[in-house]
């Protein structure tokens, strides 16, 4: 089998991979028809109101990460995920049939949005440690890659086929089709045999639990760096939902179909980054840094677009940057982070990532409002840029790396360690990697 696709040979992954992609693509398919009802029936085309509704969702995050994070390490991760799938399936069904009976209100959006968004804060932590269980963990990190591949490939079929269907019979019946595909994940976990499976380790209820967490981030300064970035860039620059929408039907005055098709095309450059990061067996601290800086280059690029099929064709580059950031930081923490404390660190990860969306999405919406949605684009890569940079040159004088940088035929950064770093591990480098450093320098 293909190094890529090689965690598939495991049956209990194959029916994950399998159950997750069909319940993605119905996520991906409610995240259309929620910002394109927002947008378009229950507001005047409100930049700010599609905002709120996506920090709604996503604000429980800050809230309830840590003791998600602390369940996570704690319980069945099977029957919590299991759990988690129904009460998503539950309101999506609930938000369709308010919608169809014609009684939906801004208010009643915000009020799901925020109840969808506490479930999506536990489920998180333990969607990503759950993985672990399922692949030996020399495949951890090829699992990792083709769980993002996954992920992106229903965001490439479910916003177009969103658009389409908000066309020919409106969003609520994308809510409840929605509500269906959750019913794939629960039965590939109920298929799955738990005898394969293999048990990380959990603890038992005792006092400090969060705070051993947050101290066993605080003593690695690698994961440090990731959440700093990756939480810059995720505030400012990853919010595609929101500005796509905005460039679809502000910009190019075009309409639902065509800001599927953002979406859709955007998953293009996004799988391909997932692809090659399942191919990966040992991500790095310097990608997470570089893929950032390459973000903040190709999202520059994309504000400056005259016209929609050039604006489409410069979402590809920027999901494959995006995507390659987010899975090297994901991978990366994981693949290097004490299994017993692993559910509360992918929590505080968590909550960084997708807890710095209620904190940008408003400041992005009032931003793409009151001077325009290039703006809003605009800012997201002057940042990402900014950040990039910054967490280059602390790595240099921290860790005794040293930064090479292109602007020529092919821009791109690169961070290269020259010494084996302390035992805080500054991004788990370690002597093989160092010596392999050395030796391309």
């Amino acid at each position: 089998m293909s190094p890529t696709f090689s965690s598939l040979q495991f049956r209990n992954y194959r029916l994950w991979f399998a159950g997750a992609l069909v319940a993605n693509i119905g996520t991906w398919m409610q995240r259309v028809a929620q910002d394109w009802l927002v947008l378009t029936e229950l507001s005047d085309e409100s930049g700010v109101a599609v905002g709120i509704t996506t920090a709604l969702q996503f604000a429980p995050v800050l809230v309830l990460s840590p003791w998600a994070g602390l369940l996570a390490d704690r319980v069945d991760r099977r029957k919590l995920l299991m759990a988690t799938q129904i009460a998503q399936g539950i309101l999506a069904a609930g938000l369709g049939l308010l919608v169809l009976s014609g009684n939906a209100q801004l208010w009643m959006v915000y009020l799901f949005a925020l109840t969808l968004g506490c479930v999506t804060a536990i489920d998180g932590p333990v969607r990503q440690t759950f993985v672990a269980e399922l692949v030996p963990a020399a495949k951890l990190s090829n699992a990792v890659g083709l769980n993002s591949a996954s992920f992106n490939a229903a965001r490439l079929i479910g916003p177009g086929v969103a658009g389409l269907l908000i066309a020919a019979v409106g969003t609520g019946w994308v809510f409840l089709i929605n509500a269906a595909t959750f019913a794939a994940t629960i039965v590939a976990l109920a298929a799955m045999r738990t005898a394969d499976l293999r048990p990380m380790p959990t603890v038992v209820r005792a006092k400090g639990q969060l705070r051993e967490g947050i101290a066993y981030v605080r003593g690695r300064s690698d994961i440090l760096v990731i959440m700093v970035v990756v939480g810059t860039v995720s505030t400012f620059g990853l919010n595609f939902q929101l500005t796509s929408a905005m460039m679809a039907r502000t910009e190019f005055g075009r309409g639902a179909g065509e800001y599927g098709i953002l979406g859709s095309v955007l998953a293009i450059g996004s799988l391909t980054g997932a692809l090659l990061a399942a191919r990966r067996e040992r991500p790095r601290v310097r990608l997470v840094i570089g893929s950032a800086f390459g973000f903040g280059i190709a999202t520059g690029v994309m504000a400056l677009m005259p016209t929609y099929p050039s604006f489409v064709v410069a979402t590809i580059p920027v999901g494959l940057a995006s995507l390659t950031m987010m899975t090297a930081a994901n991978s990366t923490i994981q693949m290097t982070t004490d299994p017993a404390v692993r559910g509360r660190v992918m929590a505080l990860y968590m909550m960084v990532f997708l807890g710095a969306t209620p904190v940008g999405s408003p400041i992005i919406g009032w931003i793409g409002q009151t001077f325009g949605p290039r703006w809003a684009i605009g800012i997201g890569s002057i940042t990402a840029l900014l950040v990039a940079a910054g967490a280059a040159l602390w790595v240099r004088a921290k860790w005794d790396v040293r930064v090479r940088y292109s602007v020529r035929s092919r821009p791109h950064l690169q961070v290269v360690n020259v010494r084996v770093l302390p035992d805080d591990a500054a991004a788990r480098l370690g002597a093989q990697e160092a010596a392999d450093n050395r030796s391309a320098a």
